[in-house]
């Protein structure tokens, strides 16, 4: 279920400084955040976050086909290694 339009997009408040703090500056550093839930805006094109996954900050280099995603949905909490039955197939 998507959030309603009249809303608008959620983005944590502390989230909006610290890309403002780092766009002015002028300078390109890593901004740490915990916040998957936040939506990616416009304002944060170019800027790279550290996107914590549970264990770890994965970096995230935002482009524009990214608006309107959240930042979860680019660091993966889950790692997959394979199937179980994938041990015949490779015998073959």
């Amino acid at each position: 279920m998507s959030r309603s339009v009249w809303k608008g997009p959620f983005v944590d408040g502390y989230l909006l400084k610290k890309a403002e703090k780092v766009r002015n500056a002028g300078r390109n550093e890593v901004i740490k955040t915990w916040s998957r839930r936040s939506t990616i805006l416009p304002q944060f094109v170019g800027l790279t976050f550290g996107v914590y996954n549970g264990k770890k900050f994965i970096p995230v280099l935002v482009t524009e086909n990214m608006i309107g995603h959240k930042m979860g949905e680019f660091a993966p909490t889950r790692t997959f290694f394979g199937h179980a039955g994938d041990n015949k197939a490779k015998k073959g």
